[in-house]
């Protein structure tokens, strides 16, 4: 990959709660080859105490905020972000309070911008437990569903990704070698 490209770069991770997307910001924000980047990580805490329901009891108005969030970031030039429109999509498609008319309204609009990342990087849950931080839903059953729908859509729109496993480490070399750096 050459500098002119690298310049531009906008990673984004999409997986189910509680799969590591966090905790690989982070560690790539500490690589030299990141130092220049704009490293973004969930804001849930911040919009739940503002009144934003989240998990099963989502609305189109949260979701909204949320996606007004992901393309936000990518207006960035340089990103890497825990999350994508993927998962936007996939928490208002299997939320409780969003209608199957207001979820396909609001997937055919979030859809044009998932051609914005340059590549996104997909964790499966396979083998990695659920770590409750008192926001996150800890469900089993729900982590299931959300991963199921993030499958179904990379299915459906075929970004450009890469399925991550292994340890931290492990996931870091494989970003490196999918990117080139």
């Amino acid at each position: 990959m050459d500098t002119q490209t690298e310049a531009k770069m906008k990673i984004g991770f999409t997986g189910t709660m509680s799969v590591g997307k966090t905790t690989l910001v982070k560690a790539l924000s500490k690589l030299e080859q990141f130092k220049d980047y704009t490293c973004t990580t969930e804001r849930s805490k911040y919009l739940n105490s503002l009144g934003i329901p989240l998990n099963h009891d989502t609305t189109i108005e949260g979701q909204t905020i949320f996606l007004a969030e992901r393309i936000t970031e990518l207006m960035q030039e340089k990103l890497i972000t825990d999350r994508t429109i993927l998962d936007v999509m996939a928490f208002t498609n299997t939320a409780r309070k969003v209608s199957h008319i207001d979820g396909d309204a609001f997937e055919e609009y979030s859809k044009r911008f998932i051609n914005q990342y340059d590549h996104i990087f997909y964790i499966p849950p396979r083998g990695i437990e659920i770590e409750d931080n008192g926001i996150r839903e800890t469900d089993e059953k729900y982590r299931d569903k959300i991963n199921n729908e993030i499958s179904k859509l990379l299915t459906k729109y075929r970004p450009r990704y890469t399925i991550l496993e292994g340890t931290t480490e492990e996931r870091i070399k494989q970003i490196l070698k999918t990117i080139n750096f």
